[in-house]
């Protein structure tokens, strides 16, 4: 399924018609792993990533060869709020210094295998302060979503999408609330480092928007009131990423409340996904939980930039290259009795 989209509507029919994972695929990948020379269950959680890998991609033994990395970028206009330690200009820098090599995310991108795309949206134009309007007009969402839809690379066989905003966990922590109850304080954290007066600032502005726009549509509509440009297109590449049967690490807070969207509109939605890391953000434990995803690292991370996915792609390229590469009992002439 390639097919674009020009409307919010022709996006919400898209992502409710996507097909599922193939299920004869996944039980041959069990079948073959049932025969490699280990005990049943010895590698854990890397015997089911690739299975679950296999039912998306299909292949006896293929191995991941074309990861990507795709970094959004969006300023916000609550930062003007001071939600954050850092001022919105910081969003332009650092995409300068995506584009230069220099940050986290070149280093594992790098170190990985991994192509790494940057994609700036509209950083001269803050998304609406969340508090007294809708971030986005449905136009500019759907443009968002659809330069999301279109960064993705058709030939990729493993997605990763990260993020870059001056005040986008401020943006990640209403949309939670607001999808998932439980107050403005269950979810909004530190971010980028603010004190005990700002965190305070923060939870107050959280709740005011959330206030404002509760009970005003599905988890898009959500994601337009209250969300970014970033975490729009981060939506829209998980969506075309589903399209084409490409598996998606998801990383942290920021990535996983755009990822709540979609499952809040398309149940299932998010079944080509596994939670990378388990980020040092206060409500990521718990966004996970409500997304039933367990993640693969636990590193105390709270960059963003796609940093804990990113670094969780060695793991699934080793799942893979077990699965792949193992002989089996037969092949070694290993005794499986």
């Amino acid at each position: 399924m390639n097919t674009s989209f020009a409307s919010l509507t022709e996006f919400r029919s898209l992502l409710r018609a996507m097909s599922a994972c193939d299920d004869a695929a996944m039980a041959e990948a069990r079948a073959h792993d049932a025969m490699l020379t280990k005990p049943p269950g010895a590698l854990g959680r890397l015997e089911d990533l690739a299975v679950w890998y296999r039912g998306w991609r299909g292949g006896a033994r293929a191995e991941i060869a074309a990861p990507q990395i795709i970094v959004f970028a969006g300023n916000h206009g609550v930062a003007a709020r001071g939600v954050s330690a850092f001022p919105a200009e910081v969003t332009a820098q650092m995409v300068s210094n995506f584009e230069q090599g220099g940050a986290a995310i070149n280093q594992i991108a790098r170190v990985n295998g991994a192509s790494l795309d940057v994609v700036p949206l509209s950083l001269d134009r803050p998304t609406q302060d969340f508090t007294v309007a809708p971030a986005m007009a449905e136009d500019e969402f759907v443009d968002a979503l659809r330069a999301g839809w279109e960064a993705v690379n058709a030939e990729a066989d493993l997605l990763v999408v990260g993020e870059m905003g001056i005040a986008n966990t401020t943006s990640a922590a209403a949309l939670a609330a607001a999808l998932l109850g439980g107050g403005a304080e269950f979810w909004t954290g530190r971010g980028t480092g603010v004190d005990d007066v700002g965190l305070s600032l923060k939870t107050e502005v959280v709740a005011e928007g959330v206030a404002l726009h509760a009970d005003k549509g599905d988890g898009l509509e959500q994601l337009r009131r209250l969300g970014g440009r970033e975490l729009a297109a981060m939506a829209g590449a998980l969506a075309r990423a589903r399209a084409l049967r490409i598996p998606v690490i998801l990383d942290g807070f920021i990535c996983c409340a755009a990822a709540l969207s979609l499952a809040r509109t398309a149940p299932g939605a998010l079944d080509h996904c596994v939670a990378g890391h388990l980020s040092a953000e206060s409500g990521h434990r718990r966004l996970l939980g409500a997304l039933d995803k367990e993640p693969l690292l636990e590193l105390n991370l709270r960059l963003g930039e796609g940093s804990g996915a990113g670094l969780a792609i060695g793991i699934l390229k080793t799942a893979l290259a077990c699965h792949a590469g193992m002989a089996t009992f037969a092949e070694a002439g290993v005794s499986d009795a």
